[in-house]
């Protein structure tokens, strides 16, 4: 299967879906590794990242069954990773990004009807409410700027994965990135939400020369900021046996080129080494800004 059709956006993702009683899903085993640098430059670390495990449970009252456990739990679990990078100034920009994270993690937590299976109207719900959680993040950190006006206009990136068996989907707003590597190939899954990124989709700029433009920082599309909205950009892939996935903020893709990354993720199986040499090469690079980086490795055991 070519690279580029391994993922689609959401208006591609019309296939028909098996239903619950016909399809055995893989088992599936992550391993992560997280790692965020304050950088050489700045005087406070802006960047913020959460990794969880979901799982499905069942506080067992009262039963007249004999030898029922009081609590029942899936075997099966979702993953949530988020990645978010903040704009505004140091006090603006690390609320901002604290603020947007707290708030995704609440809304999976409280609100979001995740499912194990998903099929038909399930994966509607799923999509939209998705979009609803950097929507509620967008709304969380402009009332909180509202509130005090040493914060106002901060704001923040944010890129999260919703991780179900082999399904995969990715929220995106800002300059953060989601990669796949897979087969000893680095693929940027995200796009770039800055002024810069139109002149390089166009061709006028050639992105090596991006990095060195006075544009290639500014964010177009951020949770929070001067107005409310944000655009929720989403992708969905399947995830096989052996991929890994890698989440960044600038911080690491500025000063380190994608063939070094993969250069990394290569000679590294174990995602925590990896996160580790990834930060050491942005460091090495200037570390002109906070990095974080988290990978995961995806172990997919089909069963017969």
């Amino acid at each position: 299967m070519p690279l580029q059709d391994l993922h689609a956006t959401l208006d591609d993702s019309t296939e028909e879906r098996q239903t619950i009683a016909e399809r055995d899903p893989p088992r599936v085993r992550i391993r992560f590794g997280a790692l965020t640098d304050i950088g050489k430059v700045r005087v406070t670390n802006e960047d913020h990242f959460l990794v969880a495990g979901l799982s499905k449970s069942m506080q067992v009252y009262k039963t007249s069954l004999q030898g029922r456990d009081k609590s029942l739990f899936s075997d099966e679990e979702g993953f949530l990773i988020v990645v978010a990078d903040g704009v505004g100034g140091a006090a603006g920009g690390e609320r901002a990004s604290a603020l947007a994270v707290g708030s995704v993690e609440s809304f999976v937590l409280n609100t979001l009807k995740w499912f194990l299976h998903l099929s038909g109207d399930d994966e509607l719900t799923l999509l939209a409410e998705l979009r609803q959680s950097l929507e509620r993040a967008d709304r969380t950190v402009i009332e909180r700027a509202r509130s005090n006006p040493v914060l106002h206009g901060m704001g923040t990136t944010l890129t999260m994965a919703y991780s179900v068996a082999t399904d995969l989907y990715i929220v995106h707003a800002g300059d953060s990135r989601a990669y796949l590597f897979r087969e000893g190939v680095l693929e940027q899954l995200t796009r770039d939400h800055t002024r810069i990124q139109p002149l390089i989709d166009g061709g006028a700029i050639s992105p090596e020369d991006a990095k060195r433009h006075h544009w290639r920082n500014i964010v177009t599309n951020v949770i929070g900021g001067d107005r409310q909205g944000v655009f929720a950009e989403i992708h969905k892939l399947a995830v096989l046996d052996g991929h890994t996935l890698l989440f960044s903020t600038d911080g690491l893709t500025e000063p380190v080129s994608d063939d070094a990354i993969a250069e990394v993720l290569r000679h590294h199986a174990d995602p925590e080494d990896a996160c580790a040499h990834l930060v050491v090469l942005a460091l090495a690079g200037g570390g002109p800004d906070n990095v974080t980086a988290v990978v995961a490795r995806y172990q997919v055991d089909q069963n017969p």
